[in-house]
């Protein structure tokens, strides 16, 4: 290459850079690109822990085999003498030492919500955007010890928030607004669990729907699949690019099959009003009222014993003769034995029915962990259910019985969570095809629609209008569609001259009903400041002061809307100088005023124009 060439390629890619520097879309790229180089971090290390956490616990001490999908299992030695007491031990621990974490650092954290994704939720509606690191660090280590020692909870909840908390503490770092510091939010979310399930645009997709039942944040769509997949890369680069199940790829291709997964959808729909219920008669009705009478710490240490008790109660035998846990931990092996047709359909009920009693007393305690892992444990068995019926009684039709379980994992979750599009995605980057494309469509809309009444999250909001984090949005929304010229009132303007006196200037307020006065320069007659009633009535009265005083001295900056500007922005002039008048100039001409428009018109319009969309939302 002639070296006169490298000044000219040097050249080009500076001016490249300095166009796109103002673009949004660029600077959201980059900022993407950062989340997810940080969030996947944090998934590796994450993963590391908890792997090696249940290896050390529930493999050597406890002697508990752990089930692991082909995907996982980073850790491998022989499995020690068979110990069960030691979950209870470990699971009761846990729950103290979490419980008094909580009571002594982060208090605020109590009443979060369901888990890491509600509480990113509820950052995102109610809190700015805004995770403390300690909530996320501390959060995150104690959902270490709870799945490691055996707790039913999974790791996507915990790497949800960790990640928030990381797009949270760069926008802080940037120092930027609250709408960016959202976005950044949510942006570490889509890494945190696009990295942790393998599936990057899954991830992205439902980091950015599931905050609401009805929508899905539209602006985060960029930087969140920036950030999962930078993510999932360097997660991958760590542990491997193979999905997490080791399964043989399903398709659709029976078009009177989708009687079946119709059915599926009401069996999911179903058992997911069962979890939803039992997990808050468990929170609400037993734990909450045990931790006013005990306090946290007891109440959850007691939350753990259960948890232990019941995991060693709820024994499994594997087909090689080990003894396994059928509940503990996230249980993302026992999904993979049940598609290769491992598990019978009895076994499914038992599991489905511990697995739900066991996630509700570790999350509903107070635990930290996530409810993301065990929605799809419980939904991948109950449509394993309906699989493995249908293949019974109809083997002609139904000939992939395993395929329900994948069908199920994600409309059981579309349904508790109003997620359609993520867990769809997510499925077909786990069996790294669209051959369920159909089912899974199917089969979460009617869960979607069946699960209308109950949602899995409790910060979950129905849309954007709903959320406070859009109130400033839907103000914005609504006054732009109206224009000062509709609301001003036109007509002469008492206009004072710079050199007015006092004096002259109580007459003028004394025979007019102005209450703001605008004011030009003697010399050119331009418009150059204002003057309230309220500044001067101090004044009015000293009448030594008459014929010394001027309106120069009493005026204030100027400012002035015209006929095309838009109710927002003559909103913000009034709130940026407290005026309750503010002129209206020609187009042409800012000194020439043609109107004033008042204060209370624009808060009058405003309040009708969000009546009259009530009453249009409440007739539909």
């Amino acid at each position: 290459m002639p070296l006169q060439v490298i000044p000219r390629l040097i050249n080009y890619w500076a001016d490249f850079v300095k166009s796109y520097r103002m673009v949004t879309s660029f600077r959201w790229l980059i900022i993407g690109v950062l989340v997810g180089a940080l969030s996947g971090l944090v998934a590796v290390g994450f993963f590391w822990l908890v792997e090696l956490g249940k290896f050390l616990i529930q493999n050597n001490l406890a002697g508990i085999a752990a089930v692991e999908p082909a995907g996982e299992g980073i850790f491998h030695g022989q499995t020690g003498e068979f110990r069960p007491w030691v979950i209870p031990i470990f699971t009761t621990g846990t729950a103290i030492l979490t419980g008094w974490l909580v009571q002594r650092f982060i208090p605020e954290t109590m009443d979060g919500g369901t888990d890491g994704t509600d509480a990113t939720i509820n950052a995102f509606h109610n809190h700015g955007g805004i995770i403390k690191a300690r909530v996320a660090i501390i959060r995150g280590l104690c959902s270490v010890l709870t799945i490691a020692s055996g707790g039913s909870a999974g790791r996507e909840g915990p790497i949800t928030q960790m990640g928030a908390g990381v797009g949270a503490w760069l926008a802080k770092i940037f120092n930027l607004s609250a709408k960016e510091r959202r976005l950044l939010l949510l942006s570490g979310a889509a890494g945190g669990l696009g990295a942790i399930f393998r599936a990057p645009l899954g991830g992205a997709l439902t980091a950015v729907e599931v905050i609401y039942r009805e929508d899905f944040e539209a602006e985060a769509i960029l930087p969140a699949v920036m950030s999962s997949v930078v993510s999932y890369s360097i997660f991958t680069f760590f542990y491997g690019t193979e999905p997490i199940f080791g399964i043989p790829r399903f398709s659709f291709h029976d078009p009177r099959e989708l009687i079946f997964y119709a059915l599926l959808a009401f069996v999911c729909a179903a058992v997911g009003w069962m979890y939803i219920k039992t997990f808050y008669i468990i929170k609400y009705h037993i734990f909450f009222p045990l931790r006013e009478k005990i306090g946290i710490i007891w109440s959850m240490g007691i939350g753990g014993l259960a948890m232990g008790l019941l995991g060693i109660a709820y024994p499994y035998t594997a087909t090689n003769g080990l003894v396994t846990g059928g509940i503990l931990s996230g249980g993302y092996g026992w999904l993979e034995l049940a598609i290769l047709g491992q598990i019978p359909a009895l076994g499914m009920c038992y599991i489905i029915i511990g697995k739900t009693v066991a996630t509700s007393i570790t999350i509903g305690s107070g635990m930290s962990g996530g409810m993301f892992a065990p929605a799809l444990f419980v939904g991948g068995m109950s449509g394993g259910l309906v699989g493995k019926v249908g293949h019974h009684y109809f083997p002609d039709i139904v000939t992939q019985p395993g395929a329900y379980i994948l069908v199920g994992m994600a409309a059981f979750f579309a349904g508790v969570a109003s997620a359609p599009i993520g867990p769809l995605i997510m499925v077909t980057e786990l069996t790294q095809g669209y051959g369920l494309l159909a089912p899974l469509m199917l089969a979460s809309a009617i869960c979607i629609v069946l699960g209308r009444n109950y949602s899995l999250y409790e910060h979950q909001v129905e849309n954007k209008f709903d959320s406070p984090a859009h109130t400033e949005d839907a103000t914005i929304n609504v006054l732009e569609q109206m224009h000062v010229s509709d609301f001003y009132n036109p007509g002469d303007v008492i206009v004072l001259e710079e050199g007015t006196t006092l004096k002259a200037l109580t007459d003028i307020i004394a025979n007019s009903n102005q209450l703001y006065f605008p004011v030009r320069r003697a010399d050119d007659g331009e418009y150059c400041g204002m003057i309230s009633i309220h500044n001067v009535r101090n004044w009015m009265f000293e009448e030594d002061l008459h014929d010394l005083v001027v309106v120069r001295d009493l005026m204030s900056r100027p400012v002035y809307v015209r006929p095309d500007y838009d109710l927002y922005q003559a909103l913000l002039r009034f709130v940026n100088t407290d005026y309750g008048q503010i002129p209206v100039v020609a187009k042409d001409n800012t000194s020439d005023i043609i109107g004033l428009i008042n204060r209370d018109d624009v808060f009058q319009a405003y309040a009708e124009a969000i009546a009259e969309i009530k009453g249009t939302a409440e007739s539909d």
